[in-house]
């Protein structure tokens, strides 16, 4: 894939079509977009999207995913090329890490405590350090994944109640609320965090692993990817709650942008757009990264952290789950 090529958002109603080596957009009461294929690394459809086999074929000969997200904006699932980078030496080493339960456990607790950091780093050092070495605590107690996860929920809700005093009456979560959400500032969570496991999922494509075999979510997931369940988790602060709390402090979340009902909501398709938008351009915020010396941009952050369990996995070298640092 050329360095030049990008992910392709779809935040309206679409068509595509092949026409020789390119893509065709067809919306409804708008010009149709051309894209060259060689200009595509995934494209993540966040409204209704009509493909044919004549596409699926070109998608799948350039190694090109398409990641769907639901009418509520969860992640639905994806169109996966056939061809991936998995290596058999990389899957059997990963194999016996997960089934190894003092390994594999040792992985889980790293992530459970990168994710609590990440949220106390982006929603309250303050006010959450307390619920934060309470966690660690449990961390350390924790004999099994379920433990940890029951002790990472604990958090979470101490987080989410820290969120909604930073939020407007209309958009606080008053708790998490998935499938549907019941309100506007989880129905934002959900959308973020569906675009989240899709981004991680390419990147993991990417890499030798396979997305099947985790160490803190159950290996047994049959509709999901387990492995990108692991390593969204660190991730979803950065993006999901940090750009909540954002935006919501700087008066660009309206009322407007947000479909709701009774005990349900959803983004509007203007909301959908601008939330889109707003984390297209995350993702391509840079950072100057400590140990690479070089900038980064925070898309390349997914993808840095899935190698760096690759090399876990294959040479022995210590796995730290990702950290935001600045």
């Amino acid at each position: 894939m050329p360095a030049t090529a990008r992910t392709y958002w779809l935040t309206s109603p679409c068509r595509i079509r092949r026409k020789d080596e390119s893509l065709i957009i067809e919306r409804e009461n708008a010009d149709n977009v051309h894209i060259p294929v060689t200009d595509v690394r995934d494209i993540v459809a966040c409204a209704e999207t009509d493909i044919n086999t004549a596409v699926v074929s070109l998608l799948n000969r350039h190694r090109i995913n398409v990641h769907f997200l639901s009418y509520y904006g969860d992640y639905a699932g994806s169109l996966l090329t056939s061809e991936t980078s998995t290596s058999g030496q990389t899957v059997l080493a990963q194999a016996r890490i997960a089934e190894d339960s003092e390994t594999s456990l040792k992985i889980a607790r790293g992530i459970v405590d990168a994710t609590a950091f990440n949220v106390k780093r982006v929603v309250d050092r303050k006010l959450l350090t307390r619920p934060y070495t309470v966690l660690q605590e449990s961390i350390t107690d924790a004999r099994t994944p379920s433990q940890l996860m029951g002790a990472e929920g604990t958090f979470r809700r101490s987080a989410w109640e820290v969120i909604d005093t930073k939020l407007p009456d209309w958009l606080q979560l008053g708790g998490r609320s998935r499938r549907p959400p019941k309100n506007a500032g989880n129905a934002f969570i959900s959308y973020v965090n569906g675009i989240t496991y899709a981004r991680i999922l390419t990147a993991v494509r990417l890499t030798p692993l396979h997305s099947g075999i985790a160490f803190l979510h159950s290996s047994m997931e049959r509709q999901r990817h387990s492995l990108v369940l692991d390593l969204a988790e660190m991730f979803k602060p950065l993006f999901a709650e940090r750009l909540l709390l954002r935006m919501a402090s700087r008066k660009q979340l309206k009322e407007h942008h947000f479909d709701r009902e009774t005990n349900q909501a959803m983004l509007s398709e203007a909301g959908r757009k601008f939330v889109v938008q707003s984390v297209r351009d995350e993702f391509a915020v840079t950072i100057a990264h400590r140990s690479l010396g070089r900038n980064v941009a925070y898309d390349e952050l997914l993808y840095l952290d899935a190698l760096a369990l690759t090399r876990y996995c294959l040479e022995g070298i210590t796995y730290k789950p990702f950290r935001i640092w600045w």
